[in-house]
């Protein structure tokens, strides 16, 4: 039978990460292409203690259907968290608990947009959310970035020349992929730009808390006093990714849409996780925990940097991340990239290529993303020590 499937998927092809994924699973290979969490970066005995409390404390509670909106206790907790901890939400927010930050993404994607709309991406840009988009069949139009975030002049541009722009998406910390930090100062200037041009912004914080070097910079969202802003956060880099719990703090308006949404698609997000993250905010030292994460990645993103210096051709630039998981490298612009990441594939390294991360899928790129957080300490010094013979084959 010929399968027939829907336009708005139909186009889409298999992302380039879950691809390179599939070819690490041989435990020779080693990864730098993946964005998983450390593995001692798992707090295992508080989440195997709080499980084993929920069952027996109340097991109907976590195995049974709940509401859309999320855990009561969560929400609650996590509204107070945001504006205490991070001065973020007023009295027109709201917060959903979602599956994932990527969920929060798709389903304000599906409420907000008409196939045909514009988003303004950063570019490069996380490659989750691109097909995300791509697959409500937007206009995806990429602006430059600097070593501060997203291009002003460039930005501008964009909303001057796409006026049914819906939402600006960005990633401003440690940002995915380039490890870029959007400056406070742009930071503001963006903001001024989306009121100017009367454009929502969907704003991505995975990675807020891996902050381990450099001084911390407030969410765009502290800024809202438009209710312009969507802000998605998520427990995947801080607790655990299998869990999928993640939140969006936005106008209540909006929520109400991405509520009935969510009723369509999964009907809440697992109790059980739910209750086991708000126990560990409630009842775990969660400073002491971020703490030791961002040392686990302070020493990781050095080790890793320090071997790049070492071994990688000086013509070969690289990101100085102030947090999160990724180094983004660019060879010279003459340079097969796509040859260079197979070539380091056959050489048992595997790299993220540039182009799974771009806007316009016909840019051509000379960039790779590599990641810190995943491979051991030893393994980061094999792999660049590898990478870096190649690229000094090049010249």
């Amino acid at each position: 039978m010929r399968y027939i499937f829907s336009d708005r998927i139909s186009g889409l092809q298999p992302s380039a990460i879950r691809e390179i994924l599939k070819a690490t699973a041989d435990p020779s290979v080693i990864s730098f292409a993946a964005g998983n969490p450390a593995p001692e970066a798992f707090p295992i005995d508080d989440v195997r203690r709080i499980t084993a409390d929920i069952l027996e404390s109340a097991p109907i509670a976590a195995l049974q259907y709940s509401i859309t909106e999320g855990y009561p206790a969560l929400r609650t907790t996590l509204t107070d968290m945001l504006k205490k901890r991070y001065h973020i939400g007023n009295e027109h927010d709201g917060l959903l608990v979602v599956s994932g930050a990527q969920q929060g993404i798709d389903l304000a994607t599906r409420c907000l947009l008409n196939e045909g709309d514009t988003v303004i991406c950063e570019a490069p840009s996380f490659i989750g959310s691109l097909n995300c988009f791509r697959s409500y069949r937007a206009n995806l139009v990429g602006v430059d970035m600097d070593q501060d975030g997203i291009n002003l002049e460039k930005l501008e541009e964009a909303l001057k020349n796409n006026p049914n722009a819906r939402f600006i998406y960005l990633i401003p910390n440690f940002q995915n992929p380039s490890g870029i930090t959007m400056s406070w100062e742009k930071r503001k200037a963006v903001y001024e730009l989306a009121k100017r041009y009367g454009v929502l912004i969907l704003e991505d914080n995975p990675y807020g808390d891996l902050r381990f070097s450099g001084e911390h910079i407030p969410a765009i969202k502290t800024l809202d006093t438009e209710n312009i802003v969507l802000y998605c956060g998520s427990f995947s880099k801080i607790l655990s990714p299998g869990m999928r719990v993640g939140f969006v703090c936005a106008h209540s308006d909006i929520l109400a849409k991405m509520t009935v949404a969510k009723q369509c698609n999964d009907v809440h997000t697992t109790i059980l996780s739910q209750m086991i993250c708000h126990k560990f905010i409630t009842e775990c030292n969660l400073d002491a925990h971020i703490a030791k994460l961002q040392a686990i990645y302070r020493g990781k993103c050095k080790l890793m940097l320090d071997n790049i210096e070492r071994c990688f051709h000086p013509s070969v630039a690289h990101t100085n991340p102030e947090g999160g998981l990724f180094i983004w490298c660019t060879l010279p612009q003459s340079t097969d990239m796509m040859q260079f990441c197979r070539t380091a594939a056959q050489n048992k390294v595997a790299v993220v290529p540039g182009s799974a991360f771009t806007t316009d899928e016909s840019v051509v790129t000379t960039s790779f993303r590599m990641n810190f957080s995943t491979p051991t300490d030893d393994k980061i010094v094999e792999g660049c020590t590898i990478l870096g013979k190649l690229t000094n084959e090049l010249f």
